[in-house]
This record gives C-alpha cells, sequence and structure tokens, in this order.
C-alpha cells in the first residue's frame, strides 16, 4: 500500500482536460527536457576544468565527484523530463543542480540578468514540472493509468452496482406508486 501511495505521488502528473493546455506542457517538457542534455555533455566533455572552474570556485566537497553528479544529472535527467517518465524526481535532480548554477553565476557576475537568465528559466521550468508532474501526454500519465486498472475496474463495478440498486428502488418506488 505504501509503495502504491508513493508511486502515485512520484508519478501521477496534474491532468487537466484541457487539451490545448496539455500539449503545451508536453511541448515546453520536450524542449526543456533535450535542451538541458547538451549542458551534461559539455560537463563531460572536460570535468577537470568544469570542477574547478565551477564546483571548487563555490568551495564545496569533492568537486570532481561532484560535477560527475551534475554531468549524469543533466544527461540522466533531462530526457526522463523530455518523455515525461519519473519526472518529479528527475526535475528535483535538475532543479538544485539549476539553483547551484545561479548560485554560482551570482557569486561570479552578482545579480546580472544575462549570467543568471538560462539557469533561471531552466531552474523555473524543472520547478514547475516538480510541482506539477509531467502532464497528460507522458510516460507518467500512462504509468498511473496501468496501475490504477485494476482498481478503476474495481470502483467501476462497485458504481455499476450502486447504480443497479438505486435503479431497482426507483422501479419498486414508481410500481409502488401506481399501485397506491
Amino acid at each position: 500500500m505504501l509503495i502504491k501511495s508513493l508511486s502515485h505521488f512520484v508519478l501521477k502528473p496534474n491532468v487537466q482536460p484541457n487539451f490545448w493546455s496539455q500539449t503545451a506542457w508536453a511541448i515546453l517538457r520536450l524542449v526543456i527536457g533535450v535542451m538541458m542534455i547538451h549542458n551534461g555533455l559539455d560537463k563531460l566533455s572536460n570535468i577537470e576544468s568544469f570542477a574547478q572552474a565551477y564546483v571548487a570556485y563555490l568551495g564545496l566537497p569533492f568537486p570532481i565527484f561532484l560535477s560527475y553528479v551534475a554531468a549524469y544529472t543533466e544527461l540522466i535527467g533531462a530526457p526522463l523530463v523530455a518523455i515525461g517518465l519519473l519526472t518529479r524526481p528527475a526535475a528535483l535532480g535538475l532543479f538544485f543542480t539549476m539553483l547551484v548554477a545561479m548560485y554560482h553565476h551570482i557569486s561570479v557576475a552578482g545579480l546580472s540578468l544575462a549570467y543568471l537568465e538560462l539557469s533561471a528559466i531552466y531552474a523555473a521550468a524543472f520547478f514547475f514540472f516538480l510541482i506539477n508532474g509531467a502532464g497528460l501526454f507522458s510516460f507518467d500519465a500512462l504509468l498511473v493509468n496501468w496501475l490504477d486498472s485494476s482498481a478503476l475496474s474495481a470502483q467501476a463495478k462497485k458504481v455499476m452496482l450502486l447504480e443497479k440498486i438505486y435503479n431497482a428502488s426507483e422501479t419498486k418506488k414508481q410500481e409502488t406508486t401506481k399501485v397506491s
């Protein structure tokens, strides 16, 4: 039961029935995810340089290790966000990565919008998906529907049974009213 509750919390997207809203979410998710992948590839192309220029500069411990964590968070998390699979956990990792990037930009250039712009936009987008999930057009939504299919069919059967009972009682009332 705990696993099912946890899976619902992690996977279940905020699904509004508005087709165009859900389509916009899917497009945003796809674009943001695909665009973020190259950041991870850039980090891996020269991990030592990235570790010195960004992670060690901030005074964080284990700069090489944390650089690999950031790179693989972007390389694994970004495609997951793009396709809408495990979106909330992936968005959480990417959101924190962007917060560190924003902190780095502020420590280097102050509150310069030119430096903060891209990482702030990414952070806001990943925060959006962290809160709302992937949306209707995602693998998360498919997984939740698949996990709920047996529960939904049992619930649907209960509703249909209640409807039959209600209809039978209404028919009986009508017959009683006709007899009187």
